[in-house]
C-alpha cells in the first residue's frame, strides 16, 4: 500500500534556520512527513553543504523524507555529474528531483545509484517521458514523479493537463505529489511569489480545498505546501483532511433535526451505482432510519446545485434517504440540511458511481 503524506517546503537560500526548524516542529506536529527543498545557488561550497547539512538532520530526526530539488547549473558549480551523487548523499536528503529530462537511459541509470537516492521526475509534461525511462529498465521502487509549481499568477496548470500529466504516472503505480498553495506564506525560490500550487484553479482556495481535490482524483499520493510559511490554521486544517476518500465540511442549515445529524455524520456513505444526473444518493440511512420520524423543514424553496437533502415523513419508503443536489429543483418531500461549501463545489465531480464519502464537521 502507498501511504499518502503531507509536505512542506523551505528554502534556505532566503530563510532563517532558526524560522526554518520551528516550522519544521510545528508541521510534525499535525502529522507533516515529508519535505520540499531547492539548492538555487551555490557560492561558498563547504558553507552551503554545512547549512544544508544542519537543516536536512533536523528534518530527519522530526522523520521527513526529503527532496532536494537541483538544476544543473548547480551541478555545474559544484563540478559534479549527475552519475555522482555523492554529494546528495552526504547532505542526508532522501531523493533528488530532476527538473530537466535526460535522454532516458541516463535516468534509468540514475536509479541505480550506490546510495538508494529516489530520483524523483517532474511530472508536469504530457509526454511519454516516464515510458522512455522504464523501456531502459529503471529501478522502479526508486522512481517518484512530482508536479512543478507556478509562482507567477496565470501559469498554473489547468484541470484537463494536470490529469492527462498525472495518468501518465499513475498508470504505472509511480508515488506522485503535487502543490498546493498557503494563502500565509510568502517565501518561494523566485522574487515572484503569487502563491505556489500546481493548479492555477488552487491559488486562491482555502489549502484543505486544495488538498481535498488533489487526493479525491486518486492519482497524487502527497500533497505538499509550496510555500513557506503556511500558518498553524492552515497546517491544522490540512492535516484533519481525509486523504483516502472524499469528505465534505457542509454548512448546516439551523432547523437540522438531530436525526439528521446523526445520518450524515454517523454513516459511511456511498453514491449509488445506477447514478442519475439528478441527485447524488446515499441509500442505506432510509433503511436504518425507517421507522425513525423526520418531520418537513426547509422543503419549500428550489433546491440548488450543492444543497444537501434528506427525505422527509412525506417522502414514503424514501425517507432519511441522503441526497446531493446536483441539478437545481424543487420537491417539498426533502429537507435541505446543509450545502456543500463552495470551495468544495468543485468536488461533486468526483462522485461517480458507488463513490465512498463522508461528511465531516472541520
Amino acid at each position: 500500500m502507498t501511504f499518502r503524506q503531507l509536505g512542506l517546503s523551505i528554502y534556505p537560500d532566503h530563510s532563517i534556520p532558526q524560522e526554518d526548524e520551528a516550522y519544521l516542529e510545528l508541521g510534525c506536529q499535525y502529522g507533516f512527513s515529508r519535505l520540499f527543498m531547492s539548492m538555487l545557488e551555490v557560492g561558498d561550497i563547504a558553507k552551503t553543504k554545512a547549512k544544508y547539512q544542519h537543516i536536512i538532520q533536523v528534518a530527519k530526526d522530526l522523520g521527513y523524507q526529503t527532496m532536494i530539488d537541483i538544476s544543473p547549473r548547480i551541478f555545474n558549480q559544484l563540478g559534479i555529474s549527475y552519475q555522482e551523487l555523492g554529494f546528495f548523499a552526504e547532505l542526508g536528503v532522501d531523493g533528488i528531483r530532476l527538473d530537466q529530462g535526460f535522454d532516458g537511459s541516463t535516468e534509468a541509470l540514475i536509479s541505480y545509484n550506490p546510495y538508494n537516492l529516489i530520483i524523483e521526475l517532474n511530472m508536469s509534461n504530457n509526454v511519454a517521458y516516464l515510458d522512455n525511462i522504464l523501456s531502459y529498465q529503471a529501478n522502479e521502487p526508486y522512481v517518484f514523479g512530482c508536479h512543478n509549481f507556478y509562482p507567477q499568477v496565470g501559469t498554473g496548470l489547468t484541470v484537463p493537463f494536470f490529469l492527462a500529466c498525472s495518468e501518465r504516472f499513475k498508470k504505472h503505480g509511480i508515488h506522485t505529489a503535487a502543490f498546493v498553495a498557503s494563502q500565509n506564506g510568502d517565501q518561494g525560490p523566485w522574487n515572484v511569489n503569487d502563491g505556489l500550487p500546481t493548479l492555477e484553479k488552487d491559488r486562491y482556495l482555502p489549502i484543505e480545498a486544495q488538498a481535498k481535490w488533489l487526493f479525491a482524483t486518486g492519482l497524487i499520493d502527497d500533497v505538499i505546501i509550496g510555500n513557506a510559511y503556511a500558518s498553524e490554521a492552515e497546517l491544522q486544517s490540512l492535516a484533519a483532511v481525509n486523504r483516502y476518500q472524499l469528505a465534505f465540511t457542509p454548512e448546516l442549515m439551523p432547523d437540522i433535526a438531530p436525526v439528521e445529524k446523526e445520518i450524515l455524520f454517523g454513516m459511511q456513505h456511498f453514491r449509488r451505482g445506477d447514478s442519475n444526473a439528478l441527485v447524488a444518493r446515499s441509500t442505506q440511512s432510509r433503511v436504518i432510519y425507517k421507522a425513525t420520524p423526520n418531520a418537513p423543514h426547509d422543503s419549500e424553496k428550489k433546491f440548488q446545485i450543492g444543497d444537501i437533502v434528506i427525505g422527509n415523513d412525506q417522502f414514503g419508503i424514501y425517507k432519511n434517504e441522503v441526497q446531493i443536489v446536483l441539478e437545481p429543483h424543487q420537491d417539498s418531500r426533502k429537507n435541505k440540511v446543509g450545502r456543500i461549501k463552495p470551495e468544495e463545489l468543485d468536488l461533486l465531480e468526483m462522485l461517480q458511481p458507488w463513490t465512498k464519502f463522508k461528511f465531516q464537521t472541520r
